[in-house]
């Protein structure tokens, strides 16, 4: 691992847009507030830089992770030893039209407030969502409704082999919380339809689902949103909470008083803590409901 960081900060000095960290903690880079170091973080502007880090990862055999705002994992508290791509920096954001293309690293709420400005109406129902268009794409996020396959496309990937493929609609094969992308493939950006609506409009809904979102879920305090998919009978939430887990904690842990489907960060909660907490609802909700939950939250070991 040393000659591999000593090789991308060689790059990174020849390169003065290409930007480095080293030993980061990663939970400084998710919404949990949790997880443990990495060797190197390397933050890339276009897709140049990014193709030579993965040629530089695998000439070298290291383990990479891609994250965007970090808003659905949960990472390990051990020190881990691989390169974290992070995509924040490739957040261009381009309309036209009715058209919006977005990179991959572009915050949703980024991309909402284009779309108000701009008169295109579609996409409020993201402009809460804490994440990036990068992972919105790969899980097909939602809420209040919308999804982003109601919106997309065409979704440009660097695929394994670093390959870059455009995808349409109909073959990104978008489910609940699911598309045919996997951790072998990096969004690089996604191209959105919406539709031409009032600016006042769009902001008038963009406020309302805000609102509800304030008063809904524990948005002040440290999580990854939904920690559970929506089950084929009932919703996580109110399952969780006929069985009688709203407020059970496991150390630093918790289950949102205000929202059972969320999973809380009360201050210092560890890795093992959320996970424990999760292996306890699961466990619970099956024995008094017969409903198996699986976790939303993508779970970095």
């Amino acid at each position: 691992m040393d000659n591999f960081v000593s090789l991308v900060k060689e790059a990174a000095g020849k390169d003065p847009g290409m930007c480095i960290l080293e030993d980061v903690k990663m939970k400084d880079y998710t919404t949990f507030k949790i997880g443990g170091p990495v060797r190197l973080m390397v933050f890339p502007e276009n897709t140049d830089q990014l193709e030579q880090f993965i040629r530089m990862c695998d000439c070298y055999g290291v383990e990479r992770l891609v994250i965007g705002n970090g808003s659905n994992l949960l990472v390990s508290d051990r020190e881990h030893d691989i390169a974290v791509i992070n995509m924040c920096r490739m957040d261009k954001v381009k309309v036209d039209d009715t058209i919006i293309t977005a990179e991959a690293g572009a915050k949703l709420s980024k991309i909402a407030a284009y779309a108000q400005k701009s008169g295109l109406s579609g996409f409020e129902f993201a402009s809460g969502i804490p994440g990036t268009m990068g992972g919105a794409v790969i899980m097909n996020a939602g809420a209040y409704g919308g999804e982003i396959k109601d919106v997309v496309v065409t979704v440009k990937v660097m695929e394994e082999g670093r390959a870059v493929k455009s995808y349409n609609n109909n073959e990104c094969d978008f489910r609940y919380r699911h598309s045919k992308f996997d951790e072998n493939d990096i969004v690089l950006s996604a191209a959105i339809r919406l539709k031409h609506e009032e600016p006042e409009k769009i902001r008038s809904r963009m406020e309302e689902l805000a609102a509800r979102r304030r008063e809904k879920q524990p948005i002040a305090m440290p999580s990854a949103g939904s920690t559970f998919k929506r089950p084929e009978r009932g919703y996580a939430a109110a399952l969780i909470e006929e069985s009688g887990l709203k407020g059970f904690a496991i150390g630093g842990a918790k289950v949102s008083e205000k929202h059972s489907g969320f999973i809380v960060n009360t201050g210092g909660a560890s890795f093992d803590d959320v996970l424990s907490l999760i292996d306890y609802v699961k466990k619970t909700v099956f024995n008094k409901t017969g409903v198996v939950l699986s976790p939303e939250v993508k779970i970095i070991r």
